[in-house]
């Protein structure tokens, strides 16, 4: 069922695919494998579970991402994290932060396999729902043609079956976190050359994929699934509104305006908590975009939505300009 729903997936993104974040992208695509923004194992084991754990269980299939270098830590968080009912937990070789590099965890992974193959088998040993890996194709100076294949003969040895390779380098010195998103070049050949070398695992491609019919490509390709990240945050309907039917084979989505309709009983209840409606909203910027009135979508709950007070009021302001220009 879940290498089902990683035929398309959103990739985890810190500070933007949040519990509110999945919540809405579900409302958007029944089938989708959302994930977690990373969280670090001692977090898991040692700071506040339900604020970093806790989703809504609208939310399935939902994956959780660890970030994190010691084995018994990584197996604890596992025990843990699935005991909240996640699907999947992977674990992040792939960030190339300062921060994730200092804690030893992330890209800079790529640099010890053994080590990874440590962790995923006590992870695998831990858990009841599959573990996975997210990784690069190598960083630095490494040759990825060489690392890579290592790689992912050492994970799957440890038991992983299941993979999402970022089709760019990271450099750990010299590039920022957001230059090592765009500035490294893309190598989705390498990616198909892994699945060709290894066809007992599935195999997702993440990194520069614009929108659905780019996915559609790499699926058509040979590929096991796409993982989607920015489009699918700037631009949630063009990338999730149609996945259901041309990724999934199932029914259409609901329409933008079904989609608010959807959110509107979660927004309320957050709002009755104590939430403030930026909190969520943020999120849905990009719902509109290349409609007409998507700029008016935009402007408003950017200006009205953080308020003190602001309520469901501010999303039908927002949505009038949306309805008038669509008549």
């Amino acid at each position: 069922m879940l290498r089902r729903s990683a035929r398309l997936s959103v990739a985890p993104m810190m500070d933007w695919t949040d519990r509110h974040c999945r919540f809405f992208h579900r409302q958007i695509s029944r089938e989708a494998l959302l994930y977690t923004e990373m969280v670090t194992a001692p977090a898991v084991i040692h700071g506040d579970r339900d604020r970093l754990l806790g989703f809504d269980a609208a939310e399935h299939p939902v994956a959780l991402q660890l970030g994190g270098s010691d084995p018994a830590e990584l197996a604890e968080a596992t025990r843990v994290a699935a005991g909240f009912g996640y699907d999947e937990i992977n674990l992040n070789v792939g960030c190339p932060s300062d921060r994730v590099q200092s804690g030893c965890f992330g890209a800079v992974l790529m640099e010890r396999p053994g080590l990874v193959a440590d962790c995923v088998a006590a992870m695998i040993a831990a858990s009841p729902v599959e573990v996975t890996v997210k990784c690069r194709i190598g960083v630095d100076d490494q040759v990825p043609e060489e690392v890579l294949p290592d790689f992912l003969a050492r994970v799957a040895a440890a038991g992983v079956t299941r993979v999402a390779i970022h089709a760019r380098k990271a450099w750990l010195k010299g590039l920022s976190p957001k230059e090592n998103r765009d500035i490294p070049p893309l190598d989705y050949p390498l990616v198909g050359a892994m699945k060709a070398a290894f066809p007992q695992l599935h195999v997702s491609v993440n990194g520069g994929i614009a929108g659905l019919a780019q996915a559609e490509g790499f699926l058509a390709e040979g590929l096991d699934g796409v993982m989607v990240g920015r489009a699918a945050y700037h631009e949630p309907y063009e990338v999730l509104g149609r996945a259901d039917a041309v990724i999934f084979g199932g029914a259409e989505g609901p329409d933008r305006f079904e989609v608010i309709e959807r959110m509107q009983p979660y927004i309320a209840r957050h709002l009755a908590t104590g939430g403030r409606l930026h909190q969520i909203t943020r999120h849905m910027l990009g719902l509109f975009h290349g409609q007409p009135g998507a700029r008016h979508w935009r402007r408003i709950l950017s200006e009205r939505a953080n308020r003190p007070g602001a309520g469901l009021e501010v999303i039908e302001a927002a949505l009038d300009p949306v309805r008038a220009e669509a008549a």
